[in-house]
């Protein structure tokens, strides 16, 4: 069983940083696409950003481009979310899913098998 376990939200300054990590377990990650998504109450899930499964191809949200980064490490079986200059409408609900196999549809939540249960970052002004 694939199981995904976010970490690293919290209360911060716009303009502020923080970094989210996702760790996986379960199969064997070095296989699996990941991506971040981020949610509001009443709004859909939003693609954030994409990594491919060696890390070779990125993707990100219109956004977030430019101030956000994905990177993975697959020796400890973890993706990462790098968030700078965070902005007040930032603040949602953050998570990682992972592609098991790797698809094309990587900016729509229906392209990801496995999700975590989030982590909450919030951004005041």
């Amino acid at each position: 069983q694939v199981q995904l376990a976010e970490s690293g939200g919290g209360l911060v300054q716009a303009g502020g940083s923080l970094r989210l990590s996702c760790v996986v377990t379960g199969g064997t990650f070095s296989n699996y696409a990941m991506g971040w998504f981020r949610q509001v109450p009443g709004k859909e899930r939003e693609f954030v950003a994409y990594i491919s499964w060696r890390g070779g191809t990125t993707s990100y949200g219109t956004s977030v481009k430019g101030r956000f980064t994905i990177s993975r490490d697959n020796a400890k079986n973890t993706v990462y979310l790098q968030m700078n200059n965070l902005k007040p409408e930032d603040t949602a609900v953050y998570y990682c899913a992972a592609d098991i196999p790797p698809s094309t549809n990587w900016v729509t939540p229906s392209g990801y098998d496995y999700w975590g249960q989030g982590t909450q970052v919030t951004v005041s002004s």
